[in-house]
């Protein structure tokens, strides 16, 4: 900043230096250009998700004490003036709840006055609620009847223009894990040539995910140029269920994958059902048992890597949206480390599951790897919110050091 009063004097250069001083303040303070968004996805970003049901600020300020530096923040948890917050009704989309979207503001104020930056992430859209909001049903409406593409498309489009300036908006990621090839004849793991024949038959029909981004692409597109876009693959995410994609015509979109395999492992079933698998070690996966070490994860997220490589995608374009297991099973400081590793060693973008949870404490790594004590269910049976003893611990240590702590 010194050039300015290296060259004036006077009067001249206090009145320069006052408008320099105001405009570095506004550019801290103020909107971001959409078009520098996708600047800040130029190199590997580490985060994590936020899915609570009660945001609150100091969420921010502790994952911003940690050196989180962007979240995937969902809002389908929160409480809102109608039955589905911020849409009104899931069955008929017909414009955002201004009540709802002023509750989204202030939260995102939270996020940008704790310098984090936000991908926000619905886990419905119209046609297809959330199942543990739809008494336990999946609803598949959205990749049945297009009618609830275009009612998807509003909504994007509606969110879009009302957030596209927002400074702490870093991406619309368009849904989570969705699952256009539930009910179908494709089976959920195996050969990712699977897809070939099966998109073949189901291409240019309501579970056409590709064709579906598109529309919702353009449809924000046309109020916001430059925010970057998020995609989750099919299948809930799996990486491999990009390997039938072509590469999509928006050099501002970020293909984003979840990654919870072998999930007889890291799923709390593991434990609770007392099947004792362990990392590394042999677990079942696809319908046979498989050794699982790290060797084998990167043998199993080869083909999406492959499949980047040869639509010509960067490493910066390429994001592990999702990824986490129970942290009481066995070997699961292990297989996160491995997972961390590998993603670092492609400098690709991830977020770990989840950061500080409001609703269950069974991915919260700050908690370790042993009970809460009966002492804190007592609690919860009698109506209170006992406060979590979070610590440095083996377990949260392999994500914390992945952090530059401010």
């Amino acid at each position: 900043m010194t050039f300015f009063a290296d060259t004036l004097t006077g009067k001249d250069c206090k009145s320069r230096w006052m408008l320099f001083s105001l405009l570095f303040v506004i550019s801290l303070s103020g909107t971001v250009a959409a078009d520098s968004k996708m600047d800040f996805w130029n190199q590997q970003r580490k985060g994590a998700n936020g899915f609570n049901a009660q945001p609150d600020e100091a969420w921010f300020l502790a994952a911003r004490q940690l050196g989180v530096e962007w979240v995937r923040l969902t809002f389908s948890k929160w409480k809102g003036q109608e039955r589905d917050f911020l849409f009104g009704s899931l069955d008929k989309y017909s414009g955002l709840v201004d009540e709802d979207l002023q509750q989204l503001r202030q939260v995102l104020d939270w996020a940008h006055k704790h310098q984090i930056k936000v991908v926000i992430v619905p886990l419905s859209l119209p046609g297809n609620r959330w199942i543990q909001h739809n008494h336990g049903q999946r609803d598949m409406r959205l990749w049945q009847d297009k009618s609830y593409w275009d009612q998807s498309v509003a909504f994007w489009s509606d969110l879009a223009s009302e957030l596209k300036d927002h400074p702490a908006v870093y991406g619309y990621n368009l849904i989570n894990e969705p699952v256009p090839e539930m009910d179908t004849d494709i089976a959920e793991q195996g050969d990712p040539s699977r897809y070939i024949d099966w998109y073949q038959q189901y291409r240019e029909s309501a579970r056409d995910l590709p064709a579906f981004y598109e529309r919702l692409v353009s449809a924000i597109r046309a109020q916001d140029k430059g925010t970057p876009i998020m995609l989750d693959a099919g299948w809930y995410a799996q990486p491999n269920a990009f390997t039938y994609w072509k590469k999509l015509p928006d050099d501002k979109l970020l293909y984003s994958f979840h990654i919870y395999e072998p999930y007889a492992f890291t799923s709390p079933g593991n434990f609770r059902d007392r099947k004792n698998y362990s990392y590394p070690g042999e677990i079942p996966f696809a319908g046979e048992q498989r050794s699982w070490n790290k060797a084998a994860l990167a043998a199993y997220l080869e083909p999406f890597f492959q499949w980047a490589k040869r639509e010509s995608i960067a490493p910066n374009h390429l994001v592990a949206g999702e990824f986490g297991c129970f942290r009481r099973n066995k070997g699961c400081r292990e297989y996160l480390a491995d997972l961390i590793d590998l993603f670092n060693r492609h400098e690709i973008h991830w977020a770990f599951y989840s950061f500080r949870e409001d609703e269950w404490d069974g991915y919260d790594y700050e908690l370790g790897e042993g009970e809460l004590g009966w002492k804190y269910w007592q609690a919860v049976e009698a109506g209170k919110t006992p406060e979590l003893s979070r610590k440095n611990n083996p377990l949260f240590d392999v994500i914390k050091r992945e952090f530059k702590r401010f």
